[in-house]
């Protein structure tokens, strides 16, 4: 398979931009502020935006990943996962909503972000099993 410019893949562009707004918003949900060590924190909702930090990363790399394979397979379950991945996401913005967050005009935002992936996500994958 030839080498393919993943930045004119839209779904690719799409995943850096959900990306960027998880992190924006970790770094302002978080009450520990260093986002490197989120994970060893003991608040909840630090856990909750340590996992959507993580998740968020996760989605670029497996696009990547499907782009790169050979593999129908492979392809598949980068797929499959992309959209456990998204689906965690979407769980965890209702996780931060009922810890308290009271900026919840954030979380709808990554909605709809998530919404918009969503969209190109379908498109995407029908592409990927041909």
């Amino acid at each position: 398979m030839p080498y393919k410019n993943l930045s004119t893949i839209p779904i690719y562009r799409k995943s850096l931009d959900l990306l960027q707004m998880s992190r924006e918003i970790a770094s302002y949900l978080s009450y520990n502020k260093d986002l490197l060590k989120l994970y060893q924190s003991n608040s909840h909702r630090d856990i909750m935006v340590d996992s959507l930090l993580t998740d968020s990363i996760l989605i670029p790399q497996q696009i990547e990943a499907a782009e790169r394979s050979e593999c129908y397979a492979a392809r598949m379950r980068s797929a499959t996962f992309i959209n456990v991945i998204i689906r965690n996401i979407s769980s965890y913005c209702t996780g931060l909503e009922k810890d308290g967050v009271k900026e919840k005009e954030y979380l709808n935002l990554l909605r709809s972000e998530i919404k918009s992936f969503r969209r190109l996500y379908k498109v995407w994958r029908r592409s990927i099993r041909s």
